[in-house]
């Protein structure tokens, strides 16, 4: 066996593995994985950290996640998993209520999926969700204003921000980059993350769906810490690895 505490460069690149295959490391599990101490260990993921490898957490870290590009191009990727994530999300929408529901692909996904009998308000930044909920007869759409980013799809500047101070949501369904149990959720737009930190603000429950190639990942702004998520909808591949480490931060978890 490979004496990792003499072989620094291949000790490294075990980890740069197990990143690469896990998505997140703890310091005492790698330590006794590799034989050295955990103050070795903090020392390599720092290195690994200003590298861009992954991002340093409590006890660990978290591979960092390519941004994913411009809302138009995420639209044709993972299209069955955002699917079937959309419709679990769908089902869980409260008839009667005023839901957010947050600019992105699954949550474009979601709205379409929506069945036209639920009675509901529905407030959304994204041109394109509103537009999909005009089709449903007994949704009634706000649709908050300003300019439009074309990462997000979504308004989340100043004139947006000024009308979600007015309103109130019984649930919001919030769309993120990446995410992990010890980061939370987290995004890439400074802008994006603000405005979803203030929507969050004014909701009675926190709904977010996430395929699969997001989770653990971090990405560069935090959105939501882990204990402000309610309900975490992912692929029954992700409950299964990762349902327990969500659950310590009360998350309730639904497997697709």
């Amino acid at each position: 066996m490979l004496d990792y505490a003499v072989f620094p460069d291949q000790r490294q690149a075990r980890i740069r593995q197990i990143l690469a295959e896990k998505g997140r490391v703890v310091c005492v599990e790698l330590a006794a994985q590799l034989g050295v101490s955990e103050h070795t260990i903090r020392r390599d993921l720092h290195g690994l950290s200003k590298e861009g490898v992954c991002k340093k957490v409590y006890g660990g870290a978290v591979a960092t996640l390519p941004d994913a590009g411009h809302f138009v191009e995420r639209k044709t990727k993972e299209t069955d998993a955002k699917s079937i994530i959309a419709q679990k999300c769908a089902q869980l929408v409260k008839p009667n209520g005023c839901v957010f529901i947050d600019s992105g692909t699954t949550n474009l996904a979601m709205a379409e999926a929506l069945p036209s009998t639920v009675a509901l308000t529905v407030v959304t930044n994204s041109p394109e969700i509103a537009t999909a909920l005009l089709k449903k007869p007994l949704c009634e759409v706000i649709m908050l204003g300003g300019g439009v980013q074309r990462t997000s799809g979504g308004c989340v500047g100043a004139p947006a921000l000024a009308q979600l101070k007015g309103i109130l949501f019984d649930q919001g369904f919030i769309g993120g980059c990446a995410m992990a149990p010890e980061s939370g959720l987290t995004g890439f737009d400074y802008a994006d993350c603000e405005f979803k930190k203030a929507v969050i603000a004014q909701c009675s429950e926190i709904i977010v769906g996430l395929t699969s190639n997001k989770i653990p990942a971090v990405a560069r702004y935090i959105v939501a810490e882990s204990h402000q998520i309610d309900i975490l909808v992912v692929e029954e591949s992700v409950s299964k690895r990762y349902a327990d480490a969500f659950r310590e931060y009360d998350i309730q978890i639904h497997a697709v």
